[in-house]
């Protein structure tokens, strides 16, 4: 049977009806503001509408039918957004409706929901070992965005150093986001490191921050945290680390080796990838007030009421473009409510011992990945002295073939290669990024190795 579903108010009758209550005579006088330049004189080229749901659902299945996704695939694809392993309970607890279509409410109308905001921020400080931490951001860069603005308007330098390594993409929204300041690379050794000789010549008084991703957007540790963050505090400079929760485990916090301001995204704390989407950032600091104050999200706390009841709370409102609009330190808009109640979740049954052994497996699949690769010929790896921990950087530079020819041939095995780096860091040469997670078998890099001695030896 078709279904026809009704369109409320779209009628012609309940339409004169509402234009005759506002005092217009047509729809077109509504918009009449709009300047007749930027004006579109003709209709949308749109197609023919659907009228049933059901021809809709089947061709919209059609289109999906085109996809072709991890589940089916091998990926070594990772750069920012990661393939891991996702507990079904993540996926149990966030789907219940007063999580999932629920918009965030205030203490008197949504206790639940804040509870589990202040579970998320309380764990995220455990794993950071940082006193506060603040409502998920819309992403990593967001949080990383806004770490480099609080730190400008804590000392109100306008010099912001960073790696020349630094995720492209998430360089491009710090010079998007970051008015007022100057971003200043810094530039790395043969084997990746940042070259703190090079450091000490760009610090002066006039810098606000100094900025690292640990580890690197190359896949590698930075090994020189501590001395980094020495020389920046050495200059009155703020330390920013952008670090990936999944290595919390087997490695120090930021924190423990000197950052001021710890940021990143949880997308690898239960989230599945999903394109556009399925991205969050944290940021953390120790409890200053020149950072509480600094906040420009949501920040939630527990309390104790005259009759001995706790209870949970927004804390500090008024830093807020939600109460003080424009007076706000920041813009905040909409946040990811519900991957914090995801990560939440995913932190709670992983507990310390879990993200431990998650970041061991991924370490001992990233050294295997590693040996097994260097070892196809025509393959070399820039920065095997330093200690990969789920990335690491090949180059064919010596094989003829460009990262992009290669990844299309690896389709034919049904592997979703690595990232391909020469489109934004051309500086490299054929590079590609490659990546394992938990989720990737053993025998899964041995198939990708045997692949690219294929292609690369031209047998095809």
């Amino acid at each position: 049977m078709l279904h026809y579903p009704y369109i409320p108010n779209s009628n012609e009758a309940v339409r004169k009806e509402m234009l005759d209550f506002i005092g217009a005579e047509s729809v077109e006088e509504i918009y009449a503001f709009i300047p007749d330049e930027v004006r579109m004189k003709r209709p949308l080229d749109l197609p023919e509408p659907f009228t049933s749901e059901m021809d809709l659902k089947k061709h919209v299945d059609s289109i999906l039918m085109k996809d072709s996704t991890c589940d089916e695939n091998i990926s070594f694809l990772g750069a920012g957004c990661y393939n891991h392993y996702v507990p079904a309970v993540c996926d149990e607890i966030n789907g219940r409706s007063e999580f999932l279509t629920a918009y965030s409410g205030d203490t008197y109308a949504d206790h639940g929901k804040l509870q589990t905001f202040f579970e998320f921020t309380s764990m995220m400080g455990e794993l950071l070992n940082m006193d506060v931490v603040s409502f998920p951001t819309y992403d990593g860069g967001q949080a990383a965005s806004t770490a480099v603005m609080m730190s400008h308007r804590i000392n109100h330098r306008k010099k912001v150093l960073i790696p020349e390594t630094m995720n492209p993409n998430l360089l491009s929204q710090l010079e998007c986001y970051c008015e007022g300041v100057d971003l200043i690379k810094v530039r790395p050794l043969e084997n990746g490191q940042i070259d703190l000789e090079n450091l000490k010549g760009k610090l002066s008084d006039d810098v606000s921050c100094v900025f690292i991703q640990n580890p690197s957007f190359l896949g590698f540790f930075e090994e020189q945290c501590k001395e980094i963050g020495c020389l920046a505090h050495e200059a009155g400079a703020q330390y920013i680390v952008y670090a990936d929760p999944a290595s919390l485990g087997i490695i120090s916090a930021p924190a423990d080796y000197g950052a001021d301001i710890a940021c990143g995204d949880i997308q690898p704390l239960g989230i599945h990838m999903s394109y556009g989407g399925g991205l969050g950032g944290y940021l953390a600091t120790r409890q200053e007030e020149q950072y509480v104050m600094n906040y420009p999200h949501h920040l939630y706390s527990i309390f104790k009421n005259s009759k001995g009841e706790f209870g949970y709370a927004r804390a500090l409102p008024e830093r807020t473009s939600y109460y003080v609009r424009e007076k706000a330190v920041e813009y905040l808009g909409t946040c990811v409510g519900l991957w914090a109640v995801t990560a939440a979740v995913y932190l709670a049954v992983m507990g310390p011992e879990g993200m431990k052994e998650m970041g061991e497996n991924i370490l001992y699949k990233c050294n295997y990945a590693q040996k097994k690769l260097e070892t196809v010929e025509g393959i070399r790896l820039p920065y095997k002295e330093s200690r990969g921990f789920m990335e690491f950087v090949i180059n064919v530079d010596g094989t003829g073939k460009t990262v992009a020819e290669i990844n299309k041939e690896l389709l034919k095995y049904r592997i979703f290669g690595g990232y391909d780096l020469s489109r934004q860091m051309p500086s490299m040469g054929q590079s590609m990024l490659v990546c394992v997670t938990e989720k990737t078998d053993f025998s899964d890099i041995d198939t990708l190795a045997e692949a690219l001695k294929k292609i690369l030896s031209k047998e095809e």
